[in-house]
């Protein structure tokens, strides 16, 4: 099952790229949303880890795209399992 959203979602009224075909979404939405939470993630981790340091930033990157190499095929997989799961609690989407 893709998620499609009903209304497309513009960032801006006047986008001036190309963009890819719906079809795409089902991975793209994964990569963006294993970027955005592993950077999280790993920031917190670092910062507890190692406090404020001078080179914070270089280390946190460094961590941050460990963390994105493996969060990114681990959402690929695990959602399905957690749409399903979710769907015990959820009604199911009526099209």
């Amino acid at each position: 099952m893709a998620l499609t959203p009903k209304k497309p979602v513009m960032i801006t009224p006047a986008s001036k790229f190309k963009k890819l075909p719906a079809r795409y979404m089902a991975v793209i939405m994964p990569l963006i949303l294993s970027g955005m939470m592993s950077a999280i993630v790993s920031l917190i981790s670092t910062l507890k880890s190692l406090g404020l340091q001078p080179d914070l930033l270089g280390i946190w990157l460094g961590t941050w795209l460990i963390s994105w190499i493996v969060a990114f095929p681990t959402v690929l997989v695990v959602l399905p399992v957690a749409r399903r799961f979710t769907l015990l609690f959820v009604q199911s989407p009526q099209p």
